[in-house]
């Protein structure tokens, strides 16, 4: 009996050993899920069971992410880090995650985002970035993401968005964007018509709206039209390398490094969209162009029964008065009806 009971000990601390759940954490090995939620971790914990599937890191006080940090759950599907206090994301922190769908990373105070970070992860489907501090996204975040179909950026400090990253996610349906500082402009023309396209292949999204200039501040990107957008300018170049200086000339032009900022000042100023009056809508043309027709025929018909009306009268009035003016104005017939009249009989 004494032996069964050391034996069966034995097995139960092999299991820990190979299987163990790390301190403050609630592991269920029925379902492969593991939570370490809201116990002021300040890193992630060791010896995670391998088998892991869900892990639940949220609520806590996470400041950075090493590289290779899962290295120990490589069967992970989905892991949950919001609302912790991530601000360093190592380029490979994600590595070795092949089989992760789904990364909350939302209410954290993330600034931007390494190209990289996401390499390693082909098959993340959902990805959540809304509530961080994040200002800027790079044109691509890995290879084509075939099978994400969820993006959320809402809540951050972006201001454009490249549409070479958007389409690198050919499969995305659902798109959250709201509450940023979008910087409505030319720069801004690329995510608009994107979005138009999305939109009409049956993607929702919550809008953008725009943060400025003040002309279009509160609008709807959507709503604004395309002709206000004017071709963005070659950007200004650095003053340090555009010193010009004319051949053959002992000191050279040189361009003072004030006047190459104001030069760049000035086309950014026309890059910002500048309001004109909108073209006619070409149904409302179509629309006047008939109204006018229909007036014009009216009038020509109304002008025509007056012509003929006119002429009707004219004929009337003439052959009433013809018998007495003709007997009026022909004196030789009157004179000649007179003496009939006076012959004997």
């Amino acid at each position: 009996m004494k032996g069964e009971l050391l034996l069966f000990s034995s097995v139960i601390v092999l299991l820990q050993v190979v299987y163990g759940c790390p301190d403050k954490c609630r592991c269920h090995s029925s379902t492969n899920f593991v939570d370490c939620s809201q116990q002021g971790l300040a890193e992630i914990p060791s010896h995670l069971p391998p088998q892991t599937r869900t892990l639940h890191l949220q609520d806590n006080q996470i400041h950075h992410l090493p590289a290779f940090a899962f290295r120990s759950v490589p069967w992970l599907t989905a892991l949950n880090l919001s609302n912790n206090s991530l601000s360093d994301l190592a380029p490979g922190a994600f590595h070795g995650l092949q089989h992760l769908q789904v990364l909350n990373l939302t209410q954290n105070s993330l600034l931007s985002l390494e190209s990289r970070l996401f390499h390693s992860l082909p098959q993340l489907r959902e990805l959540d970035l809304s509530s961080n501090n994040i200002s800027h996204l790079p044109t691509s975040l890995g290879e084509t993401w075939e099978n994400l179909t969820i993006l959320a950026v809402q809540q951050n400090q972006l201001q454009q968005l490249d549409r070479a990253l958007l389409e690198s996610m050919p499969s995305v349906r659902l798109l959250f964007l709201k509450d940023n500082l979008w910087k409505c402009n030319c720069h801004l023309l690329g995510l608009k018509l994107w979005l138009e396209k999305f939109i009409y292949k049956g993607g929702i999204t919550d809008g953008v709206i725009c943060g400025s200039p003040d002309t279009w501040k509160g609008k709807d990107l959507l709503r604004i039209p395309h002709e206000l957008y004017q071709p963005c300018p070659l950007a200004a170049p650095d003053p340090e390398s555009s010193q010009l200086q004319w051949p053959g000339s002992t000191h050279g032009v040189v361009l003072r490094p004030s006047e190459n900022h104001n030069l760049g000042e000035r086309d950014l100023l026309e890059c910002e969209l500048k309001p004109k009056p909108r073209p006619a809508n070409l149904r409302h043309a179509i629309a006047t162009v008939i109204i006018t027709g229909v007036v014009c025929g009216i009038v020509c018909l109304m002008m025509l029964a007056a012509a003929i009306y006119g002429c009707t009268y004219a004929a009337i009035t003439a052959q009433y008065h013809g018998g007495p003016l003709a007997q009026t104005n022909d004196p030789g017939k009157v004179e000649e009806k007179e003496r009939l009249d006076s012959s004997p009989a």
